[in-house]
């Protein structure tokens, strides 16, 4: 029996990518935009349905944190077990269609759990569209353009957020609250359809051959245990999802309250956050993703532990940004601060997708993607945001005018409990490549 080769691998001699992926890339961000945007627009506009609802910030936290997390784990492992055996591109649409539908649903909610049961549906798309997604790029960017594809496809998230922020609050302005999720629900139904009817589902494992004179053998569909153990089994992935999983407690936690904590505590009000907070969100989070995406592309064939060391330079950066942003006392002064907090917290995202997809078999990645999520989402989404809203709700009684900003202030630990965890991935990291004969 021949040795099976290293998952990660050195760039071979492949094609530059073609229009047709390049073409798959823009519309798999789209929908990613999407699904972002979707799930970002309770907390963007939680000012006017707190005061339409009458919810607690710890209410919020629990349905814009645990309560979608819960309802994400349940579904997120046997949808990618499916799409790791399925069509994965018809999952991706199917799920699109879903949580687009389920937006629309959280605009027609009338009591707070109505609103829980819609937002908890939403949930279908970090199950069914995130994960497919990575894998279908996977097999449209040869090893070497992977790093670079995977952090533009993660532009994602800060363009999701600035859209949702620049549309979502200008028509809850313009109208309601309601009329904005019901609107942006409907174009993501309309984005399902166009990916179903244009997308084409890619070889699995086709660019992970040698580019010339070697016949690809075959692709055994892999078991769901199988699967899990060798994920779990493994120090590195265990770790790195542990790693971003201490990450995304801060960002989650940030990113749920930040527009709240602006309009409510720094004087912002809604048409400011449609343009200056939804400018820099875009603008910032983007260039730390593509940043973050080159250099991974840059030292990680060479060095590793790149993959750790990115996302613990990025995030000691951010934190003296990050207490700025807490500390000042107006919301113009805390937009300049927040610029280096939307550049640097997201250097996590990028080489943690393309680590867990280069480092697996071509027929676990997608499973391999959404196990790395759920314990981020188990970690970060549902435990952030439902800590942030009810440690704010505990400073109400004592400091009922800054609850919030005491309350971010005591996210500052877990930005060097994370900077850790990726120092000690790094050390394990560098142990596997010196047993590999690399760097």
């Amino acid at each position: 029996m021949k040795a099976a080769p290293s998952p990660l691998q050195a760039p071979a001699a492949h094609p530059p990518p073609d229009a047709r992926a390049w073409y798959v890339l823009g519309a798999l961000c789209f929908v990613y935009v999407l699904n972002f945007l979707d799930r970002q627009l309770l907390s963007i506009l939680a000012k006017p349905i707190q005061d339409d609802l009458g919810v607690t910030d710890g209410q919020l936290g629990l349905i814009s944190g645990l309560y979608f997390a819960l309802f994400y784990c349940t579904i997120s492992i046997p949808v990618a077990w499916l799409a790791d055996r399925a069509n994965r591109v018809k999952v991706l649409s199917i799920a699109c269609a879903l949580w687009s539908a389920a937006t629309v649903a959280c605009g027609l909610s009338a009591t707070y759990p109505q609103l829980v049961a819609a937002r908890m549906a939403v949930g279908v798309g970090e199950a069914g569209g995130v994960p497919p997604s990575y894998a279908i790029i996977t097999d449209y960017f040869a090893p070497g353009r992977r790093g670079t594809a995977l952090g533009l496809f993660n532009l994602g998230p800060p363009l999701g957020q600035a859209m949702g922020v620049a549309f979502g609050a200008s028509i809850a302005a313009a109208y309601s609250w309601r009329s904005a999720f019901v609107v942006l629900g409907v174009v993501g139904i309309v984005a399902a359809i166009v990916v179903w009817a244009t997308i084409r589902e890619p070889k699995r494992g086709g660019l992970d051959q040698p580019a010339a004179g070697v016949a690809p053998a075959p692709m055994e569909k892999a078991g769901f245990m199988e699967t899990v153990s060798m994920f779990f089994g493994r120090k590195d992935l265990v770790l790195l999802s542990l790693a971003c999983g201490a990450t995304q407690f801060v960002t989650y936690a940030v990113m749920n309250f930040t527009v709240l904590f602006l309009m409510r505590e720094k004087g912002m009000s809604l048409q400011e956050v449609a343009l200056y907070y939804a400018l820099l969100i875009g603008v910032g989070i983007s260039l730390g993703m593509y940043a973050s995406g080159r250099l991974i592309d840059r030292y990680s064939v060479r060095y590793r532990q790149a993959y750790a060391l990115i996302p613990a330079v990025g995030l000691l950066g951010a934190v003296p940004f990050f207490t700025g942003f807490v500390w000042a006392p107006r919301w113009e002064l805390a937009l300049l601060f927040l610029i280096g907090p939307t550049f640097f917290n997201y250097f996590y995202l990028s080489p943690a997708v393309a680590l867990v997809q280069e480092a697996v078999r071509p027929n676990q990645r997608v499973m391999s993607g959404a196990l790395l999520l759920l314990v981020m989402n188990l970690i970060g989404l549902g435990l952030g945001p439902t800590y942030l809203g009810a440690a704010s709700d505990y400073f109400r009684a004592t400091n009922p005018d800054n609850s919030l900003q005491i309350a971010f202030y005591t996210l500052i630990p877990f930005y060097f409990l994370a900077i850790g965890m990726f120092l000690m991935l790094a050390r394990v990291l560098k142990g596997m490549a010196h047993r590999n004969g690399g760097h």
